[in-house]
C-alpha cells in the first residue's frame, strides 16, 4: 500500500482506537470477558461501597426506562426494594449486565459499571492495553513535527485514559492533547466532528481523521474532515467501492507530514 500524504495545512490528528490503534480483538476477546468472568465477584467484593451503589442505581434507573420502554430484559427485573437476600440482588444485577452485553448496548450505566471495573484490572496489573507497534512511534514523530492529537472512540474517556495509561508500552497519556468520546455526539454524525474541531479551536478542513470504520470516514467528510482508513488484521473487510473511495494505510508509517523529509 502506497503512502499518503498529510495535507498541508492539517494542524490535529484525530485517531479512533478500536481496529486503528489497538486491535479489535483486545476489546472483544480481553476486555468484555474479563466483565463476564469477575462480574460477581467484584460486586460481592465492592456491594457497601458508594461507587457500587451508584453503579447499581444507574443500572436500576436504566432498567426501569426498559422496562418503560418495552424492552425485552432479563428474567428477572432489578427489583427496586431493599434486598435482604445480597447473593440474590447480586445475582438480578449480574444478569441484568450480561443480558445488556449479549445485546451489544452502549447504555451510560453499562458503560460506566465496566469502566470501574476495568480501572481497577488496570490498576491491578491484570490487564494491559494494546496499542499496534506502529503507533507510539509514528505519534512521537507527528508530535515532534508541531501536530496535535486527539482521541475520539465510542468507549468512554475514562476507558479510553485506562487503555493508554496502563498500556503494553507504558504510560502513554502525554502523547495525547484531548479525548472525546460520545457525549461530543455519535461517531457517525457529521454534527459530532464540527463539534470536535470547535472544541479543539480549528476548521475542520485542518484536521485528518483516522478510523477503520467507513460510516465514520462518511460522517468526517461531510463535516469537512480529511479522512484515512486504516486496514488492520480482523477489521471489517471493505468493498471494492470503498477501497477505491478512500485513502487506505496499513500502518502508521505509510502516513506522510509534508516537508518532514
Amino acid at each position: 500500500m502506497a503512502t499518503v500524504a498529510i495535507p498541508t495545512n492539517t494542524s490535529v490528528l484525530l485517531l479512533d482506537i478500536e481496529g486503528t490503534t489497538t486491535p479489535i480483538t483486545f476489546v472483544k476477546d480481553i476486555l468484555f470477558p474479563y466483565i463476564k468472568d469477575h462480574l460477581e465477584d467484584y460486586l460481592s467484593a465492592h456491594w457497601e461501597e458508594d461507587e457500587c451503589k451508584q453503579d447499581v442505581h444507574l443500572l436500576k434507573k436504566q432498567a426501569e426506562e426498559d422496562t418503560r420502554q418495552h424492552r425485552a430484559g432479563p428474567v428477572h427485573v432489578l427489583d427496586q426494594t431493599v434486598h435482604t437476600d445480597e447473593e440474590k440482588a447480586i445475582r438480578e444485577v449480574v444478569d441484568n449486565v450480561l443480558w445488556q452485553m449479549a445485546a451489544d448496548r452502549k447504555t451510560t450505566a453499562l458503560k460506566q459499571l465496566q469502566g470501574h471495573m476495568w480501572r481497577a484490572a488496570y490498576a491491578a496489573g491484570r490487564i494491559k492495553g494494546e496499542v499496534y507497534q506502529d503507533v507510539v512511534p509514528a505519534i512521537r514523530r507527528w508530535r515532534r513535527l508541531g501536530l496535535k492529537v486527539y482521541i475520539y472512540s465510542s468507549g468512554s474517556v475514562e476507558a479510553q485514559k485506562l487503555l493508554f495509561g496502563y498500556s503494553i508500552e507504558g504510560d502513554l497519556l502525554d502523547l495525547f492533547d484531548g479525548h472525546f468520546d460520545t457525549n461530543i455526539g455519535p461517531k457517525v454524525e457529521s454534527k459530532s466532528y464540527q463539534r470536535i474541531a470547535d472544541r479543539i479551536g480549528c476548521p475542520p478542513e485542518d484536521i485528518m481523521f483516522l478510523t477503520d470504520v467507513t460510516r465514520e470516514a462518511r460522517a468526517a467528510e461531510e463535516a469537512g474532515v480529511n479522512v484515512t482508513v486504516v486496514v488492520r488484521p480482523g477489521n471489517m473487510e471493505l468493498t471494492e467501492e470503498e477501497k477505491s473511495q478512500y485513502s487506505l494505510v496499513t500502518s502508521f508509517n505509510q502516513l506522510e507530514v509534508p516537508g518532514s523529509a
